[in-house]
């Protein structure tokens, strides 16, 4: 049997964990626009989960797995280019972008299970 609830995905789960991380880490940052930017794309990645798994295709799903894995590869980016105008440090950023790309591959394996279901 499935799952019941996008809340039990632990990809869910994780990318919840990583938008809080991210807030704690930007709380004092004064660099509004990429804090800004930070903040929407990490929020982006366990919404755009959620969304998808309401939908009533499983063609739509899939669309917004890759949407969340969009944003995913959009905070990596920022990350990277937090460290290097020192916004964050090195540690932090290797933490968080480990976390992303862990996610990222997560939502990979969801999505080919979910394209399986197209194609069974």
């Amino acid at each position: 049997m499935g799952y019941q609830s996008f809340e039990e995905l632990e990809v869910w789960k994780r990318s919840c964990r990583l938008a809080v991380r991210v807030y704690e880490v930007l709380k004092e940052c004064r660099d509004y626009g990429l804090r800004d930017q930070m903040t929407r794309a990490v929020v982006s990645i366990p919404s755009n989960v959620a969304e998808g798994a309401e939908r009533d295709s499983v063609q739509e799903y899939i669309r917004f797995i890759h949407i969340a894995k969009g944003s995913a590869a959009e905070l990596r980016t920022q990350l990277y280019i937090a460290e290097k105008v020192g916004l964050i440090n090195h540690a932090t950023q290797a933490e968080l972008t480990g976390e992303c790309k862990e996610i990222s591959a997560m939502l990979q394996g969801l999505a080919t299970s979910k394209k399986k279901n197209l194609n069974p």
